[in-house]
Parts: structure tokens; C-alpha cells; sequence
């Protein structure tokens, strides 16, 4: 008679049985996985942690011994950061960098200023190689999880830039075509004010230019640290006088209570700054508005 196959009182199946035995090897073969996996994790967390020295940003009492902050900075951005005919750097940035290390360090000399791409702004900071970026840096929700940011030190915004001089208006532009960068945040800014208005897209400022120039579109919207610089290189635009939207630029300084005295004192000479009114007037001297 041909044996029956059931489950005993422990919920198992009978000892011997193929099912028994196909089990115990499922059991011992998860069983052995987990272990290989968590030890194969080890092994290469110990090596990571062995051979990837863990960088540390400096402390504000390591930087006062030191004798100067390493600040990020744009190198390509008039006004707030650019060179000049000699190569030197200047713009609104760099005197709010040089004015802190002088308040903060007693020197304005005491300052290295390492030029960066836009896509680096906020890695030189979290990954520890400046001590802080000022570098037209938005000061927004989501990036402040890698970061910390100081009070603004200006408020930047989308503007529009025109050639034609019967343009006096942001209503001037109504059913005309207004260039826009593709994606950009300025494109809801336009359809706001200007709703009847039609979007071009580009992909760069020099294209927008090439567009206004040969009349394709009658104007271009973007942001005022960097429309400023273009109307300065380029005297026969100018910038329609509504402001568009608003957004902070600050410092960005690394996250951690340790480096809580850094940004202490950052934020409050940036406070002072703002209250004497330096920071406004610095603006208005590089052309912004």
C-alpha cells in the first residue's frame, strides 16, 4: 500500500519524505544566502571604509589658524562673479567674499577663491573642498538637505530684456514672442504676466541674443544676474522695470552642529551688511537692479 504523505503536529511533513527533504535544503540554502550576504557586505564596507579616508570640513577655529577661508566662486558671471581685462576676479560675490574675510579674519587678502561650474556649486561644499560657495546659488527646500544656507545677500529675480526701444512695458510684449530657456522656471513667470504671449524656447543666452537680433523674437526673459551682465556687454538692450518673480541667493556653508559658529558668523555679518545697506549699495554700483 502506498504510504500517505501528511503534515505533523508541528506543521512539518513527514521525516524522510521528499517534501520533508526539499524543506530542510530550502531552509538551509536561505539560511546560508543571508549569511554570505550580510559577510560579503562587511567585507566591503571594512575595505571602503580602509582605503576612503572620511574628509571633514574646517571648523571655523581651524580656519581662524589657518589664516583664510577657501571660497567657491563663478569666475564667468558678470556681475556677481567674472574677470576682468587683467584677469582678476571682481563682482558683487567676490566683495562679499573679500569683505568677510576681512571682518571675519582681519584681512580682505585672507581669501583663496576657487572658480566653479554651475554644476559643482553645492559638491565643493558638501564634499568638503571650500570652506563655503558664494556663487549664485538659489537658496531652495530640496537643496537644503545637502546644505546649509545663510541669509540671502541678494534677491534675485526673472526680468525681460529688450532691443527695441518702443518696448517701455511688460504689457508691450502682449501677443509678441518672448524667448525663454527650455525647462526654466521663467517660462511660468511669463504665461503669468504675459499670458497671450508666445514661448519660444532656446537652449542658451547667446541663442536668445541671435534671435533678438535678427528679430525672430522681441524679447527674452531670465534671471537678473545674469540679464544685467548682458546689458552691460550690450548697451542697446535694456531691462523692462517689472520683476517677474524673486528668488534668494545665499551662502551655502556644509550642514552639522560643528560647524555652527561658521555659519553664526557668516549670518550675522551678512545681517550687518544688509542693515548699513552696503550690500544694496554694492548692488546698485555692479548694475543690478
Amino acid at each position: 500500500m502506498k504510504a500517505e504523505v501528511y503534515p505533523n503536529k508541528l506543521g512539518g511533513w513527514k521525516k524522510g519524505s521528499i517534501l520533508h527533504r526539499m524543506r530542510v535544503w530550502q531552509q538551509y540554502w536561505f539560511s546560508s544566502f543571508i549569511l554570505y550576504s550580510l559577510s560579503f557586505l562587511l567585507i566591503v564596507c571594512f575595505c571602503f571604509l580602509g582605503t576612503v579616508p572620511i574628509a571633514s570640513a574646517a571648523q571655523m577655529p581651524e580656519i581662524q589658524r589657518r589664516g583664510y577661508f577657501t571660497i567657491a566662486v563663478k569666475d564667468n558671471l558678470r556681475p556677481l562673479g567674472f574677470r576682468d581685462a587683467k584677469g582678476n576676479l571682481q563682482g558683487l560675490e567676490i566683495d562679499l567674499a573679500q569683505r568677510l574675510a576681512s571682518d571675519l579674519l582681519g584681512k580682505a587678502n585672507a581669501v583663496k577663491l576657487k572658480p566653479v561650474a554651475n554644476r559643482d556649486r553645492l559638491s565643493v561644499v558638501f564634499n568638503n573642498q571650500v570652506d563655503f560657495a558664494i556663487a549664485r546659488v538659489t537658496a531652495t527646500e530640496s537643496r537644503s538637505r545637502l546644505v546649509s544656507f545663510s541669509v540671502p545677500y541678494y534677491f534675485d529675480g526673472s526680468y525681460v530684456v529688450v532691443k527695441d526701444t518702443g518696448m517701455q512695458r511688460i504689457n508691450d510684449l502682449a501677443k509678441r514672442k518672448i524667448a525663454v530657456l527650455n525647462n526654466s522656471t521663467t517660462i511660468a513667470d511669463i504665461k503669468y504676466y504675459v499670458p497671450n504671449a508666445e514661448l519660444v524656447g532656446v537652449k542658451s543666452y547667446e541663442e536668445a541674443r541671435e534671435k533678438i537680433e535678427s528679430d525672430a523674437v522681441s524679447a527674452f526673459a531670465a534671471d537678473a544676474s545674469v540679464l544685467s551682465g548682458w546689458v552691460q556687454q550690450y548697451p542697446q538692450y535694456r531691462l523692462l522695470p517689472t520683476k517677474l518673480s524673486t528668488a534668494p541667493l545665499s551662502v551655502v556653508m556644509p550642514k552639522g552642529l560643528q560647524y555652527d559658529d561658521l555659519r553664526l558668523q557668516v549670518n550675522g555679518a551678512i545681517a550687518r551688511y544688509i542693515d548699513e545697506g552696503w550690500l544694496k549699495q554694492r548692488a546698485q554700483d555692479w548694475g543690478l537692479p
